[in-house]
């Protein structure tokens, strides 16, 4: 497997756990919630994760991101996981994805 490859897979990875991850107060994974603003793997098999959260006094914030932490760092060749959380942009309903709006009425 190139690296090329190897990247490609731990992404696809990543993507797929965070499809399985959901916000304890809303029935939509944080993927298609739109609170995943960027995901690299580096050539060392690191993963970053630049996120936010629906609201930042979000009461959950340590449990939703050590979940996610602990579940990418259990991937198959991924050295390290660097969550990274801003509000900048903050979080809005237009991030979502179609699915979600759909699944929230709001499409």
């Amino acid at each position: 497997m190139t690296e090329n490859d190897k990247i490609y897979n731990i992404e696809k990875q990543v993507i797929h756990i965070l499809k399985n991850t959901f916000d304890p107060e809303i029935p939509v994974n944080v993927y298609d919630l739109g609170l995943i603003y960027e995901i690299s793997v580096d050539k060392d098999c690191n993963v970053k994760i630049v996120m936010t959260l629906t609201a930042p006094n979000c009461p959950v914030v340590d449990e939703l991101v050590n979940g996610i932490y602990e579940s990418i760092l259990g991937i198959e060749d991924v050295k390290g996981v660097d969550i990274n959380l801003t509000f900048d942009p903050p979080w809005t309903t237009d991030m979502m994805s179609d699915e979600a709006k759909l699944e929230l009425g709001y499409l």
